[in-house]
């Protein structure tokens, strides 16, 4: 059973360097993820799948930054910065983990209102781009 701090480094690496199949790999087929921007949970491993592909794009890169991380058995809440459009987005992670290390939930939270407004905008642009292309 991997550790917490095991599971966050394999998901810092995606972030480092995004893997669409370690990606896929670390989701559990019934997973939970939860948007700052949508009122209801997004399930199944397709969908959680096709967000987080999206941040990716919208939110890593350049200038994205993990500033603090705290763990638990299980899960674990890391906080990210980044300047996009000259606008800083500040926001949290929250991730829970099964025992064989899959990620089985995943929470984001984004600050100020402004940040989440164009992160809503650029998301919604990034999934229907995904969803028009081939599978």
């Amino acid at each position: 059973m991997p550790t917490a701090a095991e599971n966050l480094a394999r998901w810092h690496a995606h972030v480092k360097n995004p893997d669409h199949q370690a990606l896929w790999d670390m989701l559990h087929p019934d997973a939970v993820f939860e948007s700052p921007v949508v009122h209801t949970p997004q399930m199944g491993r397709e969908i959680v799948f096709k967000y987080l592909a999206s941040a990716d794009k919208v939110l890593g890169g350049e200038g994205f930054t993990y500033t603090g991380e705290w763990l638990a058995p299980n899960s674990a809440i890391i906080e990210f910065q980044n300047v996009i459009n000259g606008i800083k987005v500040n926001g949290i992670d929250m991730i829970s983990w099964n025992d064989a290390g899959q990620i089985t939930h995943f929470k984001v939270m984004v600050r100020p209102l402004k940040a989440i407004q164009m992160v809503h905008q650029m998301m919604g642009e990034m999934l229907q781009k995904m969803a028009s292309q081939p599978a």
